[in-house]
């Protein structure tokens, strides 16, 4: 089967780094996506186990295939990382010797006119990673009250102008419901022409992103795997992140650095790994971001 084209997997020599050396390891992706990162462990550890989750149906079923030649050593199992806890139980496997989550979405879900992710192709406001969850993008934007709306904007995506855009949204959706990708980029950009300061990204870069992170529960999510992940790695187990904007890595630095103090693990990058600059040349979307990588205490409790 071909490769998808448009998806290039991030950090791969990076993550390659902290895999584990021992035979029978179990490693785990969190974020299966195109299966980039599930391709380079079955090939550098070829006596591993590799699991893959993901909540987006289409992407395990391409993983499936992709890496059908491993089949016997590669379990997948439909699930948002944020219920770890129940996948490994389901998947009977109670403890794994790497963890990776790569918080990104991944270049077939942003290009897919369908799933409302791009502002620069026309689709439904929908912008559900997994379509089992209710709500959409279009729920927010055409019910949620104006201050909330702003709340929303600035808090997740740090939009300057987040309390402008929110007061224009109010006006347009009075005059007709704003259902269409196209339509809600045109409202923001009739807001803040020219970029709103953003020189480099489009007007509606934030507010897509922080419709994206309130429709699929990004942070609280995070949050949930950072407070399970560490239960669920063997004594010397090593749990990677890779965050794309501040609100993400802040979360994974701070419980990288609480889970220190406590004696529970040892973070293995002082700072986080960044993409070369050949990588960002080669795949401009890798350009934020950050790996972060910690270590479970030999002596930790099991």
């Amino acid at each position: 089967m071909s490769v998808d084209p448009g998806h290039i997997p991030i950090l791969v020599d990076e993550i390659a780094a902290y895999l584990p050396t021992h035979d029978g390891a179990i490693l785990v992706d969190c974020t299966a996506g195109r299966g980039g990162h599930i391709g380079m462990m079955l090939e550098r550890c070829p006596d591993a186990r590799v699991i893959g989750l993901d909540v987006d149906a289409d992407n395990l079923a391409y993983v499936e295939q992709r890496h059908a030649s491993h089949a016997d050593r590669l379990m997948l199992y439909r699930s948002n990382f944020a219920d770890l806890p129940a996948a490994f139980e389901s998947l009977e496997i109670e403890k794994a010797d790497f963890i990776l989550a790569d918080l990104g979405i991944s270049s077939s879900q942003l290009d897919d006119a369908e799933r409302g992710l791009s502002f620069d192709r026309e689709g439904p406001l929908d912008m559900r990673l997994d379509d089992r969850l209710k709500l959409t993008a279009a729920d927010i934007v055409n019910a949620w009250p104006e201050g909330k709306l702003a709340d929303l904007f600035w808090n997740l995506a740090q939009e300057k102008h987040s309390r402008k855009i929110a007061k224009r949204i109010v006006q347009a959706r009075r005059q007709m419901r704003i259902n269409s990708t196209m339509a809600l980029a045109r409202v923001v950009a009739s807001t803040v022409p020219g970029g709103g300061g953003h020189k480099k990204i489009h007007p509606a870069t934030r507010v897509f992103m922080a419709l994206r992170m309130e429709v699929n529960q990004e942070l609280a999510a995070l949050e949930a795997l950072l407070a399970t992940a560490p239960q669920h790695l063997r004594p010397g187990g090593r749990l990677a992140i890779i965050s794309f904007h501040s609100g993400e890595d802040r979360l994974v630095k701070s419980a990288y650095k609480e889970a220190a103090r406590e004696g529970k693990c040892r973070i293995l990058t002082k700072k986080p790994l960044a993409p070369s600059e050949a990588e960002c040349a080669a795949n401009p979307r890798s350009r934020s971001a950050k790996l972060r990588v910690m270590e479970q205490e030999l002596l930790a409790d099991p």
